[in-house]
């Protein structure tokens, strides 16, 4: 089982660990600072370092059962190597701030307008978000724009807890999609909340205060059917 390190501390850089699992250039680590791709959120990159100081670059990271596998540019890793891991912070903290700002808008959709999310992904600096909206104009994605902004300025903590299934679930609304993607047998649900705006189940990285988002401009809008309408975004 792989512990997921940036699950507890979205800031960490750099982390030791020991190598569980190996096939060719794919290692799995007993634990793991480089976010598993998943939920729209792109994997880290980054370097692991090896015994005599070989290092290798960590291309894509993705969860399968229990255990993180990183894919690295070279094999030459065995199980039971101890390796150093550094996270590529200025690509994971542009994430960090993209994740957010999307929870930031997440949150104002649902208590402003009362749309479920249908959708999302994003890339460093620049998302998109999919809401039950049955239509859609520059006016409004305007509008959108300026009360994302208001809750970026209001300097909101954003906190992390771990939660039992059962108490997780007695919280209303905590699954935002339209579809509910947490698997069943999950016992401990990660809640994100922005305090004050949104609160909801999700596993990805976070900054710690929304006023380290920075300014989001909502950069296009579109139809993707008839109760399906589109929302891009980007970072500055």
């Amino acid at each position: 089982m792989t512990e997921l390190l940036y699950h507890s501390d979205a800031y960490l850089r750099q982390f030791d660990a020991i190598v569980v699992a190996v096939d060719a250039d794919l290692v799995a680590l007993d634990r793991t600072a480089f976010y598993a791709r998943s939920g729209g959120q792109p994997s880290d990159f980054g370097i692991l370092m090896g015994a005599a100081g070989v290092s290798f670059l960590v291309l894509d990271s993705k969860k399968l059962g229990e255990l993180v596998w990183h894919q690295l540019d070279s094999a030459g890793l065995e199980v039971g190597d101890v390796v150093n891991g550094a996270v590529d912070w200025g690509r994971r903290y542009k994430l960090m701030r993209t994740h957010t700002a999307l929870h930031i808008l997440c949150g104002v959709i649902f208590r402003d307008y009362g749309a479920a999310v249908t959708g999302g992904d994003m890339e460093p600096l620049a998302a998109r978000m999919d809401f039950e909206f049955d239509r859609m104009s520059a006016e409004f994605a305007h509008e959108v724009e300026e009360r994302v902004n208001a809750e970026v300025a209001a300097a909101r903590d954003v906190r992390v807890k771990i939660l039992p299934r059962k108490e997780a679930f007695q919280i209303p609304d905590l699954i935002r999609t339209k579809i509910n993607l947490l698997p069943a047998g999950i016992e401990q649900v990660r809640v994100v909340e922005i305090v004050g705006l949104d609160l909801q189940a999700d596993g990805g990285t976070h900054v710690a205060n929304t006023r380290e988002v920075g300014t989001i401009r909502v950069v296009g809008h579109e139809s993707k059917g008839k109760i399906n309408k589109r929302l891009r975004i980007a970072i500055e």
